[in-house]
């Protein structure tokens, strides 16, 4: 049976949730490998509408396991009343259908404020992050001195990876202008939670080898997108995770030969939340009616998203790093009225054309884009179901991104309806 990963080809926010939801449905089990709760998934099923931001997307599904794997750094408090959330709407979520990985590093209290800090002191260059500790704890599991959910079982060794965690935590307060950690409240804080989160915990290495012997479909659900990835995104502008498609691997703890497919969700047009360089930006008209048709403010932080045209020398080398088999187009219905639309082919830099974004951020913010226009079209695409559905001008539009990103369509998102979807080649086909 083939295993699928899905990945964002972009900045995030191109319609992963979506994907991974309609996806689910041919899959057995649903694994999150990477990110923390700054990511943010909209899924909106028969008008009801869920927002994920810790859980993976196949838990609105009946019948499938979901899983949060080691590569995930994981807020139990904020876990569990998004567990608690989701219940209120219908969803039934158990340790039967919910597991988490026991090495699984937890985002505590004083990681947010280390974020928080760091960012309203940084005088240099803001990078734009969440505020959520994601990065700090990151640097702990890195550091090891992380506490992970396993820890929790043991009081004797919760207490000795408090104490290490403390050691560094209140040496770098200081030098912030914060007080030194509260010890006794945070074990406090980590035991009251303990029983709670423990009850999802289990050996996800062993049990998704198991699966995959089985013959079981699995889907890795990616969070954020491969231009924020700490390696190969636009740095430091970034997570603090390697998004690309190789960590579904490292991330839940199977070989890469796991890996049959993987999908890249693509919008149709560019967004980015944040700072950092965003070459094919627009800062008019065409700019603000994308972000009004498309709704586009962030899951997670509200935060309006910048908007451009497509990129698809971006997307080209995106594909690349990831080894995408086949996008998922996203959005394409937001596109609708446009009399023209320009596709990014290139950049110019200090005279020279390049077929890549640079890795050097002054480079970066250097570059100025070469567009190719292309009609548009009047007709409404959103809802469409198949080909017949979409006017020739948009199918032309798809055709001409699959040609200069050098990765065929695999699937077209039309609306964000579980079912407004193209289905073009099934990723799970054997």
């Amino acid at each position: 049976m083939a295993n699928v990963v899905v990945v964002g080809a972009q900045w995030g926010d191109e319609g992963k949730g979506k994907i991974v939801d309609w996806l689910s449905e041919r899959a057995d089990v649903i694994a999150r490998f990477q990110g923390g709760h700054n990511a943010g998934h909209t899924l909106v099923i028969d008008g009801e509408v869920y927002k994920l931001h810790a859980l993976p997307s196949g838990v609105v599904r009946g019948g499938k396991l979901s899983v949060i794997g080691n590569g995930v750094v994981l807020d139990p408090w904020h876990l569990i009343t998004e567990i608690g959330t989701l219940r209120e709407q219908g969803v039934a979520i158990t340790p039967e259908t919910l597991m988490i990985a026991e090495n699984t590093p937890l985002i505590l209290p004083f990681h947010g404020e280390l974020d928080r800090a760091r960012e309203s002191q940084n005088s240099v260059a803001k990078i734009g992050t969440t505020g959520r500790g994601i990065g700090p704890c990151y640097e702990d599991k890195v550091g090891r001195r992380v506490i992970r959910v396993a820890d929790l079982a043991d009081d004797a060794t919760l207490e000795l990876r408090v104490d290490r965690a403390l050691v560094h935590h209140d040496a770098l307060r200081r030098g912030l202008g914060l007080g030194p950690i509260d010890r006794d409240a945070l074990l406090a804080q980590l035991r009251e939670i303990a029983p709670e989160t423990l009850a999802y915990a289990a050996p996800v290495w062993k049990v998704l080898n198991e699966k995959r012997k089985a013959g079981k479909r699995i889907l890795f659900e990616g969070a954020q997108g491969a231009l924020l990835d700490i390696d190969f995104g636009t740095y430091p502008f970034v997570t603090s995770s390697n998004v690309i498609a190789g960590q579904a691997a490292t991330g839940v703890g199977m070989g890469p030969g796991a890996i049959d497919f993987v999908l890249g969700i693509v919008k149709a047009y560019t967004t980015r939340v944040g700072e950092g360089p965003f070459p094919t930006e627009l800062d008019d008209a065409d700019g603000q009616r994308l972000g009004e048709r498309g709704h586009e403010f962030g899951t997670t932080t509200g935060r309006k998203r910048r908007c451009g045209w497509f990129d698809a020398c971006l997307v080209r080398q995106t594909c690349a790093t990831s080894g995408v088999s086949g996008i998922s187009l996203t959005k394409l219905d937001v596109l609708d009225g446009f009399e023209k639309l320009k596709i990014c082919v290139g950049y110019e830099l200090d005279g020279q054309t390049l077929d890549y974004l640079p890795t050097a951020a002054d480079q970066q913010v250097r570059c100025t884009p070469i567009y190719e226009e292309i009609e548009g079209w009047s007709e409404s695409t959103e809802g469409a179901r198949s080909w017949a559905d979409l006017p020739a001008q948009a199918i032309k539009y798809v055709r001409r991104i699959e040609e200069l990103i050098d990765c065929p369509v695999a699937l077209v998102s039309t609306s964000p309806e579980r079912e407004d979807t193209i289905l073009v080649t099934d990723p799970f086909a054997d």
